[in-house]
Order: C-alpha cells, then structure tokens, then sequence
C-alpha cells in the first residue's frame, strides 16, 4: 500500500474519533454545569477553561478571542462557556473543533474512495453534510446535549460500516490503529479533566454530591455507566472510575482495550522501519496491563495520565515516520 493512502486512511479515522471524544468533552463540561447543583457562573467559566486546558488550546482560543469583533464581551469575562463551545464545535479557525475534524476526515476520505467501501464514504459524507445543517444559524445551541449525541451516533455508524463492509486487509488495519491511538490519547485527556478543572480554579468547592456527579458524567460519556454498575455492583468512586478506564480489558473505552488494539494491528502491519515502535507501544500495553491502581493512585493520577500522553503522543509520531512517510 502506498504511504499516501495508508496516511489518508490513518487521519481519517483518527478525525472521526476526534469529533467523537470532543463531544464527549464537551458533554462532561455540560452535565457537570446542569447536574451538580445548579453551579455559578464562574465555576462554569472555570470547568470551560479546563476543557481548553486538557486540549492544549487555550493559545488558539485567545487568539480567536482577540479577533471578536466586541472585545468588551471578552473583557467583562462573559459568557466564556459559551464562546468556548463555539470555539470547539463549529470555529473554522480551531483544528480541533468538531467542524474541523468532520471536515478533515471527510477530505481524506474522498482521497482514497478507492481504497473505501461505498457506504463507507457515503456515511462520511453525509455526516459532513448533516453537520453543516446543524450548525446552520448556530441551531445546534438550541439542543446541545441532542447535538453532542449526535455526533456520538454518527462516529459509531461510521465504525460499525467500516466493521461490517471492509475486508480486513491493510487499509482496515490503518483504519483501526488511527481510531484506537486518537481514543487512549482523549480518554486519558477525558479522565484528566478534573485535575485541568482544578488548575483552572485553583480550587473548586465541589462537595460529595458534585464529586458523584462530576464521575457519574465522566462514565456517561464513555458510555461506562452501566458497565461500571455491572462491574463494582457500588457506589460511584474516582479510584474504581480510574480502574476501569485504564486497567479494566473488558471495557471498550478503557486505555488497556485501546492499547491492545493498537499493539494488534501495529504487530500486523511491522516492517524493517518500525521496530522501535513497536517495542515502545509494547511495552506500554504491558506496564498498564499489569499495573496497580492503588499504585498509580499512590503515585499520582495526573502524573501518571500525563506520562501516558507523551508516550502515545511518540508512538503516534514513530507511526508516522515508519509508515506513513516516504
């Protein structure tokens, strides 16, 4: 396969799982805003901050701020909650807003229609145009938490086509490594929005209730809900909600599953150039799979996620170099 086409399939996919998790984490941003009692003004602002934070875009939103055309908004500190959803959903400028990435996998996708099934490229497609209905007159402000389940609905359509219509050869393994490396890197930015939350207000005064309901919203949006009721069979705690997003192999979401389907279609697809990665990513899938969590706990849980980050974030990049580049 030639690089070109196997880079196009890789980001295509990676794109469709980005437009996913970002509503993902919006979606935490907005239940913990309308569930936890009701939370001021300020603390929203601070729980928007904290998504741009863990997304490493603070830069770019101020820089899309500072372009407005009423710096008197952007000074009296208004309504940051609802520029920053704009900012992540449909700003053109933002590459990492669901606009961004809908319109991004759609593009790599149409380079390789070739190497694609038809009804693959069509639920692309279709995406794409839904989408820039929704955002038409900023009508997905109507509805958010139906717009953010939307994009979940048609990030798993997108999957189960490539699933049920793609033969399993090269192409459908770059498809699953690049939806598997985008998912353990916003999975661990997702279990990690709470420490960004803190940074962002130097303190919240969450009590137990906000605490269950800031988790409870964690495990809704990587559908765990009902996988953590089946699993714990108790009351929701950060220890356990950890424990299955990073250790537990059964959960779909969890850092562990991500990472055994990366090694599994990374040790497929090897070449003379990618030993080193394949080493790296190895012996990642093997440190989590027999690792502790009242070890990472013990040793700090933020640590820990953002040692994770840059290790997926060098994988990412070896996969880049050993296949994707000529």
């Amino acid at each position: 396969m030639l690089s070109s086409t196997a880079d196009h399939l890789f980001w295509m996919a990676r794109y469709i799982e980005r437009a996913e998790n970002s509503a993902r984490m919006l979606d935490i941003h907005l239940q913990s805003s309308l569930l936890a009692g009701g939370r001021s003004e300020k603390q929203r602002n601070q729980s928007a901050q904290a998504v741009l934070l863990i997304s490493e875009l603070v830069p770019a939103f101020e820089q899309s701020q500072k372009a407005q055309s009423n710096p008197e908004q952007t000074k009296q500190n208004e309504l940051i909650s609802d520029a920053v959803l704009r900012f992540m959903v449909s700003d053109p400028n933002n590459s990492s807003s669901i606009y961004s990435a809908l319109y991004s996998a759609r593009e790599n996708a149409r380079a390789v229609r070739g190497a694609i099934t038809t009804e693959l490229w069509e639920t692309i497609n279709v995406t794409w145009l839904k989408l820039q209905a929704r955002l038409e007159n900023d009508a997905w402000m109507q509805d958010m938490p139906a717009f953010f389940d939307w994009v979940k609905h048609r990030a798993h359509l997108t999957r189960g086509v490539t699933a049920g219509t793609m033969p399993r050869d090269d192409a459908y393994r770059f498809v699953a490594m690049g939806t598997a490396l985008e998912r353990a890197d916003n999975v661990a930015r997702l279990l990690d929005v709470k420490f960004f939350e803190g940074a962002a207000a130097e303190l919240l005064d969450w009590d137990a209730k906000g605490e269950y309901y800031h988790w409870a919203a964690i495990l809704r949006s990587v559908s765990g809900f009902e996988i953590y009721r089946k699993t714990y069979r108790d009351t929701i705690t950060p220890a356990r909600v950890a424990e299955l997003l990073i250790l537990r192999a059964d959960m779909p979401r969890s850092l562990l599953a991500a990472m055994n389907a990366l090694c599994n279609h990374l040790n497929k697809l090897a070449n003379k150039r990618s030993a080193h990665t394949l080493r790296a990513a190895g012996l990642l899938q093997a440190q989590i799979q027999f690792a502790n969590i009242d070890d990472i706990l013990e040793h700090g849980l933020h640590a820990y996620l953002t040692q994770f980050l840059a290790r997926i974030n060098a994988i990412g990049k070896g996969i880049s170099q050993d296949f994707l580049e000529v």
